[in-house]
């Protein structure tokens, strides 16, 4: 289980995501979690074979792919962020480690031990079973941002209803 100061840490230094299973579709979690990621200064690679554009970025068939485009824009991979299936893993942590990415993310309930192993032993960084979005909130004071009423105590005057 990674420790608050190592998510600190991993959300601090990874500022390019690429997205493993970015949905198109607005109402998906890949894409609020995404979109949310964006609006906080993060660079996102979607990574969707059967997409073209997403969040006005542009869409690429796999990690390989993305990270050899951005390479020639000399821009490198930092994170890769998966919304696929726990068996799907395997693969994308073997091209998160040929791309020479930071870290390992999978979201909530996907879980693969064999493929975290790997890109540990790559010296990747993995979490697993957690949300990208959630986390950053968590730590880095977002959770508002969903509509989460976080108790803050803020300067701003609060908004009276009419009647």
């Amino acid at each position: 289980m990674s420790s608050i100061s190592e998510l600190r840490r991993i959300l601090g230094t990874c500022r390019t995501v690429a997205v493993v299973g970015l949905s198109p579709q607005w109402h998906r979690p890949s894409f609020f979690a995404a979109k949310y990621m964006q609006a906080h200064g993060y660079r996102i690679v979607p990574v969707n074979p059967a997409a073209t554009q997403i969040l006005g970025e542009r869409s690429y068939p796999s990690v390989a792919a993305a990270a050899q485009a951005l390479g020639s824009q000399g821009v490198r991979i930092d994170m890769v962020d998966c919304f696929r299936k726990s068996e799907d893993i395997a693969p994308i942590a073997q091209e998160a480690v040929a791309i020479g990415a930071s870290c390992l993310w999978m979201q909530l309930g996907v879980v693969n031990e064999a493929a975290a192993q790997r890109a540990r032993g790559a010296g990747l960084d993995v979490v697993m079973d957690r949300c990208v979005k959630i986390e950053h909130a968590r730590l880095f004071g977002g959770l508002n941002w969903a509509g989460v009423n976080t108790r803050v105590i803020s300067a701003r005057r609060p908004q009276q209803l009419p009647y």
